[in-house]
């Protein structure tokens, strides 16, 4: 199957200024998106989606294609991550390709292997529309806290109050690193989040969604633990 990999990196970014091309070990953190999408040798092309003319051409100089900039309309705080992929699939009508992967530019610790895993799963399963990367939560959800308006805690589940944590099932969450789709799937707006996707399953330890300064100091005390331990690839 043809697949390519559509980069989203819009110029704009108000808890983290710049947050795209902010140095993360010395390099532009879309560089090394970039560069684990090239590796994983899976994409046809591996594209960028922007509004930006700085984020433009450090793309196409580290190998990503830029063949279309992204309207403004599409470049605001509140454009989905789907919005961004359909006018992507638009713009890019005659191409022929059968898998696209959206590949958040603020994924430093994404490996090639799951990449391929991803690619590997919807080959295997022609039922299936989407196959993205997702964590395990380091504790129950069931078992999770809130706070009333008084302050005081509260079961966010009463009903396992009482059931011990080894009975529950594993719960997980969105790893935040890339989501593979079938090109009619993104196309009808299919749920991601849905049967017809499949799990690539990362280890907690290796996995940062990047919304805030404490996310991104938090992803490069891991990059750096990884990198110590050998096991980045």
């Amino acid at each position: 199957m043809n697949a390519i990999a559509i980069i989203p990196a819009r110029g704009g970014s108000k808890r983290i200024p710049r947050k795209n091309v902010k140095l993360f070990d010395g390099v532009p953190v879309i560089v090394r998106s970039i560069r684990t999408a090239l590796e994983s040798r899976v994409f046809d092309e591996v594209i960028v989606s922007t509004d930006d003319q700085e984020i433009a051409e450090l793309a196409r100089a580290h190998g990503a294609q830029v063949p279309f900039m992204r309207p403004a309309a599409l470049a605001d705080d509140f454009t989905t991550t789907a919005a961004v992929i359909n006018h992507a699939l638009g713009e890019l009508h005659e191409r022929s390709f059968d898998l696209a992967c959206c590949i958040y530019a603020t994924a430093p610790l994404l490996q090639a292997r799951f990449l391929r895993q991803g690619y590997e799963l919807l080959r295997e399963h022609p039922e299936r529309s989407f196959a993205f990367s997702v964590t395990g939560f380091g504790f129950p959800v069931q078992r999770a806290l809130i706070l009333d308006e008084q302050g005081a805690l509260n079961p966010l589940y009463p009903q396992f109050r009482d059931t011990r944590s080894q009975d529950l099932p594993e719960a997980f969450q969105d790893a935040g690193q890339f989501y593979w789709g079938r090109r009619e799937a993104w196309l009808r707006g299919d749920a991601l989040f849905s049967p017809k996707s499949l799990p690539v399953i990362l280890p907690r330890y290796m996995v940062q969604d990047i919304d805030s300064p404490e996310d991104w100091a938090r992803a490069e005390y891991l990059y750096a633990a990884l990198r110590a331990g050998g096991e980045l690839q």
